[in-house]
């Protein structure tokens, strides 16, 4: 039987009525109601019924025939809704309230906006921004598939049926027809779909509206004051055009980006375009805000099922209190998570597989960020919400990073001078963590950099700190619970002797570290394998240098270095704005001995000099730089509140 009564309604409505069609209020919250309980021939009777609460159920989806044509406000907060497409049976609607319903991703967002034109604020917040973000979509989609469209029916023989070649061309172009990052596809196809079907029914006679035109323009509210910074691009056919005092490379032997020579006379530089720099961590979402340091950001990782090969395109960022989440291709925010008075060090990824409460499998890419409190918050990136806080440490975090075979296992390293090995655990039905600590670690000074070994995530964890680089055992069929370092490995040449900082530390591929400290102005290339063999029972090992590699000879500290092993790259920021690039590979398939000099990068890439506030942003620190697996994108950090992103053409 039904929870939901005429008598129960009158009850919970307003005004107090004793007739169903004079109710312009309902509340209906907190009934444990599920999508069954709903009933249109009775709730169809509320005809004038404005605002509905429906928030704290059970619900999955809604009747897609309520009849409530005149509803303005709907607050369906902490349900199951898994699909948001029911919602085009209330054209009126003007406030909408989603919040708490784990399943709804970014997309569900976008479509939310398309459907409901008349939509002004969206859990409680001003809908313009998104509005916007989909007029510029669908514009994009519908130039696209209309140009499949005419390429598709140019290529269409004269005895083949026009009903039936049509009906291909909607498979065609949701199979074909791609924009946008990766988190955004299911609107995209939803997109793709609808046009395509929109100009097979008119027979390509009538191209389908790109924009929206039924918002009014009242709805539209002033955007959140971000400024974003305006890049020099270069035409596809002229080098990138800066102005005439840009700096001059601290490395006389480095060429400058777009450079044809590499460091050995016969590398081609790589071809990288500025796409985009946003300024989105501002303080108080401040335009004039060229001061908060950004610290790091990290890809999405891209094992998603159907995704098998794909080149991941968002990455996460860090810095002030804000968390960004940003689409590398078209340079959209998807998600700011902000924490008043957190200042945030470090994000990584994982992806864990959740049990729904109707039985189904669900994978959710979860994105751990910390700094300052030494909390690490548990964000569920496409629902947009933080699902989880672990109260790691008493001291700042310094750094984390996701076991690469274990993807509930976490590791913090904090100025308390500890590293905690913690499973994060699955989400419980109520979509809460419950991370329990595996393992402890002691270090002598603050850890900096961590970075689980390539050939042996399982066993071994280096880690780079204010005092040398450590590694520990972490393997968890061992009895001890808390460790301290088992070796310390020093570096033969002044750069990382004993006892001195090590901030940049990652592996090149199975074997070689890449690793960094302040002063002398080089990054360090050794091999793993030689120096743990050689180690016998000693726990100060002097590391098996490969190589080493010139860089900027300031003795500012905290520029880390990062590494893409797919494409045998080493990359490193410095004080200048520059971005250094070194491709390893020729170097290290060298026969012995390699050449004992400091190798010069392969190209350095020049601080664009985009334009802010009126002025040209001459000069800033590049804390930190990474790119996607296939190199198809970098993304660095800067000290004055610019994420920069470029394109490899």
């Amino acid at each position: 039987m039904s929870p939901l009564s005429t008598r129960l309604l009158i009850q919970r409505g307003r005004p107090k009525s004793d007739r169903l069609g004079k109710i312009r209020s309902l509340d209906l919250s907190g009934l444990k109601l599920r999508s069954e309980h709903l009933d249109p021939k009775l709730l169809g009777r509320l005809r004038q019924l404005q605002e509905l609460d429906l928030s704290n159920n059970q619900l999955d989806t809604l009747p897609a025939n309520l009849g409530l044509s005149h509803l303005r406000i709907l607050r369906c907060a902490n349900n199951q809704l898994g699909d948001v497409t029911f919602l085009c049976q209330f054209p009126q609607l003007e406030e909408l309230s989603l919040e708490g319903n784990p399943f709804l991703t970014v997309s569900d967002n976008l479509k939310v906006s398309f459907l409901l034109p008349k939509l002004r604020k969206v859990n409680g917040k001003e809908a313009s921004s998104t509005s916007s973000q989909v007029e510029n979509l669908n514009r994009e989609l519908t130039s696209r598939v209309t140009a499949h469209w005419e390429k598709f029916m140019a290529a269409l023989g004269p005895k083949e049926e026009a009903e039936k070649a049509q009906a291909d061309f909607v498979s065609s172009a949701v199979r074909d027809v791609r924009y946008g990052p990766e988190s955004l596809s299911e609107f995209t196809q939803w997109r793709v779909r609808m046009i395509s079907e929109e100009l097979v029914a008119s027979g390509g006679t009538q191209v389908p509206k790109a924009d929206n035109p039924e918002r009014p323009v009242e709805a539209a509210a002033p955007h959140e004051p971000r400024t974003r910074l305006a890049a020099l691009k270069r035409p596809d056919d002229a080098p990138l055009n800066l102005s005439p005092n840009k700096r001059v490379c601290t490395s006389p032997s480095a060429q400058v980006e777009g450079s044809p020579m590499g460091s050995d006379g016969s590398q081609a530089g790589l071809k990288l375009e500025p796409l985009h720099f946003l300024q989105c961590h501002s303080k108080n979402n401040s335009p004039r805000d060229l001061e908060t340091q950004l610290w790091a950001c990290a890809f999405e990782p891209t094992g998603e099922e159907g995704h098998s090969g794909a080149t991941s395109q968002t990455v996460a960022t860090c810095g002030g209190e804000a968390v960004c989440v940003i689409d590398c291709q078209t340079g959209i925010v998807l998600h700011k998570y902000k924490v008043p008075g957190e200042e945030f060090f470090s994000v990584a990824w994982t992806a864990v597989t959740v049990i729904t409460q109707a039985g189904h499998k669900k994978r959710w890419s979860v994105l751990a960020a910390a700094g300052l409190r030494g909390l690490v918050r548990l964000l569920h990136v496409r629902a947009g919400f933080c699902c989880g806080a672990i109260r790691a440490h008493k001291k700042a975090i310094a750094t984390l990073c996701f076991s690469p075979t274990h993807e509930t296992h976490l590791f913090t390293a904090s100025y308390d001078k500890r590293i905690i090995l913690w499973d994060i655990g699955i989400p419980n039905h109520d979509y809460e963590f419950q991370a329990s600590q595996l393992l402890m670690l002691d270090t002598t000074s603050i850890p900096l950099r961590l970075c689980p070994v390539a050939s042996c995530p399982d066993a071994y964890l280096l880690a780079g700190c204010e005092s040398g680089c450590c590694c520990w055992d972490v393997r968890l069929d061992q009895p001890q619970k808390r460790r301290v370092c088992e070796v310390e490995f020093t570096f033969s040449e002044g750069l990382e002797a004993s006892g001195q900082r090590v901030d940049g530390l990652a592996f090149v591929n199975e074997d070689v570290v890449a690793s960094k400290g302040s002063g002398l102005g080089t990054i360090c290339l050794w091999s793993w394998k030689q120096s743990w063999a050689g180690r016998g029972s000693q726990v100060t090992v002097a590391v098996v240098v490969l190589a080493r590699l010139q860089w900027s000879p300031t003795e500012l500290a905290y520029f880390s270095l990062s590494t893409c092993p797919g494409e045998g790259i080493v990359l490193c920021g410095d004080e200048e704005g520059n971005v250094w690039i070194y491709n390893v590979w020729h170097l290290l398939n060298q026969k012995s001995p390699l050449p004992a000099a400091p190798q010069a990068p392969t190209q350095i890439l020049k601080w664009p000099q985009p334009w802010a506030l009126d002025q040209t942003v001459t000069k800033t620190m590049v804390n930190t730089v990474v790119a996607n697996p296939t190199f198809t994108y970098l993304t660095a950090l800067t000290d004055s509140n610019i994420v920069a992103i470029w394109k490899r053409q």
